[in-house]
């Protein structure tokens, strides 16, 4: 089980920024006058298109040292999350219900690098429902659909079951979450508390569309729906 984090579990968009603003002039020594907009793309993505577009030609160190400068302004504003940033409605909830369903790991596919989306979560007490571990994040250069197939990966070598679009599903709230799900092999279920509306997400490729998690009992039925155990897909 895969979740996405902004927009989907948490929105800590104000906090983002800024430790993204802190993190540009670090390594450009100027201010940030435009942050793209995440889109759902991996932070990885978003600094080089940011530094495009405020006019500065990235070298070849200035992706690992942005990643590294946003890490540090990052936990520099953690104390801040709670109190500026909000959970999403039902997150909690719908995270210690699918926790409890025989067999399911939960994890995160999220294109913020992993020392953030631990932050973010931890602010709300949503960590502990996650085994990190085994996610996909933002400073890995893969486009998402190839994240997925790493998480995969890495949840195979750690409990030795093969997983596929059978037994592996994306939670997310944005059309590039669904067709990372479909190229990549897994199952998706639309959460249209993001910027992407339910009829965006269906048409993206995801197989079931929530307004929101703010019925644990539906997450828990769609995810249900969705996975199938190995050893009833042999056919007899």
């Amino acid at each position: 089980m895969l979740w996405n984090v902004d927009l989907t579990l948490v929105d800590v968009a104000i906090v983002t920024r800024d430790a993204y603003a802190e993190a540009f002039r670090f390594v450009t020594g100027r201010p940030l006058v435009k942050l793209v907009p995440p889109l759902g793309r991996p932070d990885s993505e978003i600094v080089f298109e940011t530094l495009a577009v405020n006019g500065v030609v990235a070298e070849n160190d200035d992706l690992p040292r942005f990643l590294a400068a946003l890490a540090t302004a990052f936990a520099d504003r953690r104390g801040r999350l709670a109190k500026e940033g909000r959970m999403m409605q039902g997150a909690k909830d719908a995270l210690k219900s699918v926790a409890r369903v025989d067999g399911v790991v939960q994890t995160v596919l999220t294109g913020t690098i992993k020392s953030n989306a631990v932050h973010k979560l931890k602010a709300f007490g949503l960590d502990k429902y996650v085994d990190f571990e085994l996610g996909g994040y933002g400073e890995e250069v893969y486009p998402k659909a190839t994240l997925l197939q790493v998480a995969q990966s890495r949840a195979k070598q750690r409990l030795g079951t093969p997983f596929t679009a059978a037994n592996t599903v994306v939670i997310g709230d944005s059309t590039r979450d669904a067709q990372a799900a479909k190229i990549g092999g897994a199952a998706m279920i639309g959460v249209a508390s993001g910027r992407s509306m339910a009829s965006e997400l269906r048409e993206a490729g995801a197989d079931l569309v929530l307004p929101d998690l703010s019925d644990a009992a539906e997450v828990v039925a769609a995810v249900v729906k969705l996975t199938t155990p190995l050893d009833e897909k042999v056919g007899y």
